[in-house]
């Protein structure tokens, strides 16, 4: 399986050079995260994808300084709704309704459902979930980086009040969640470069239930 043997190349890349990724494949990684399931469909995070080199610098001591920021060719911000709004809901069932060629009304029952379930739960709980929703996009545009040989470095190492901050995104009803820097691995100063790939042996791992 050609995922797998991708899967076993990458790593998290330390040091990035600076290279610039082909365009096409910055978008096939992007797209690979736009066609991640989410839970009802309602895909409720958004990805900020940067490779202008001053944001970068700005972002640079917001994520402490890691090298991958400024390094990378392009940065991914995944972020997630700060609340699951009912008028976004909506909205997405609406658009959903609209390309299947679909009477708006035909999932009332589902959106009514939802609202009914999110209204029991806090806005922090509802970020919560919708940042869970992101992660799975990040996961496949990790995997999806790696089939192409892109190297990519998932980070969470960064203060996320001040990057919300710095893009703006309580106007935009956004918190970020996660990072992912694209680009070229620099073997020279990556101490990873050189070492075995070390994962749980698959008897420690998984658990046969039959």
């Amino acid at each position: 399986m050609e995922l797998l043997k991708a899967l076993k190349w990458r790593y998290a890349t330390k040091r990035m050079t600076g290279e610039k990724l082909d365009q096409h494949l910055v978008d096939q990684i992007v797209e690979a995260a736009r066609l991640a399931p989410t839970s009802a469909g309602v895909q409720p995070f958004h990805i900020f994808v940067i490779s202008n080199p001053e944001l970068k610098e700005k972002i640079s001591p917001i994520a402490f300084n890691q090298p991958q920021i400024t390094e990378s060719s392009h940065l991914l911000v995944f972020t997630a709704w700060d609340k699951m709004d009912p008028e976004r809901i909506q909205a997405i069932y609406d658009y959903t309704n609209k390309e299947r060629g679909l009477p708006l009304d035909k999932t009332a029952d589902v959106v009514a459902g939802l609202n009914s379930l999110f209204s029991t739960f806090t806005e922090e709980q509802q970020h919560h979930h919708a940042s869970k929703q992101a992660h799975i996009g990040f996961g496949m545009a990790i995997a999806a980086a790696a089939e192409l040989g892109v190297d990519a470095t998932p980070m969470e190492g960064f203060d996320k009040n001040q990057l919300d901050e710095l893009l703006d995104l309580k106007s935009k009803g956004l918190m970020s969640c996660t990072l992912l820097a694209l680009g070229r691995r620099q073997p020279e100063g990556d101490w990873l470069s050189i070492l075995k790939k070390v994962r749980l042996p698959t008897e420690k791992f998984i658990t046969e239930i039959k």
